[in-house]
């Protein structure tokens, strides 16, 4: 299964890429940095006749990867009990997605999986599941099963590696995801 982890922190190596690192550890897979990636703020064409004007941006890379994998781990860290910025500006733009006649994306993304890696601070394993709920919605609209998530508490680099529970917990997803 070819899967990809979408990192969406502005923080190379942060608490929730290594907890994803934790999570695909023995495993083959790729990844992509958002804060690599230039993704524009959508404008919101979708009821325009004509749709949606061409955008100047790295989006159509992004989505690239995206459409060549079949599991989808998204990372991010809990930004004022949300997705960070990055994440929320990539998932905001497949709106867009939609209306490109080249390809049928929902249906696309409907023969993916998606999996969700999330940590804070401020009490997460209860502050963040209304954002793992996010994730579900946004998952269900695409008909793209979540195949389940973590959330796990750091606050400074590296602390997501005192959080035991939550690093046993990836290690019983990672046999789970190899099934």
């Amino acid at each position: 299964m070819k899967t990809l982890a979408i990192y969406g922190g502005s923080r190379k190596n942060g608490n929730s890429e290594q907890l994803t690192k934790e999570l695909l550890k023995g495993t083959s897979y790729s990844s992509i940095h958002l804060s690599d990636y230039h993704i524009k703020p959508i404008v919101d064409q979708r009821h325009d006749s004509n749709g949606f004007d061409a955008v100047d941006d790295d989006y159509s890379l992004v989505l690239e990867q995206v459409r060549a994998h079949e599991l989808l781990v998204f990372t991010t860290p809990l930004y004022w009990y949300g997705m960070s910025g990055l994440m929320k500006n990539f998932v905001d733009r497949w709106s867009q997605s939609f209306r490109d006649t080249s390809i049928n994306f929902k249906m696309e993304m409907a023969t993916k999986r998606a999996f969700v890696v999330i940590v804070g601070d401020d009490e997460p394993q209860k502050k963040a599941l209304p954002l793992a709920q996010q994730f579900q919605y946004i998952f269900d609209f695409m008909n793209m099963p979540l195949v389940g998530y973590l959330i796990g508490n750091g606050r400074k680099p590296g602390d997501i590696q005192n959080d035991l529970n939550t690093l046993e917990n990836a290690a019983t997803w990672r046999g789970k995801l190899l099934e």
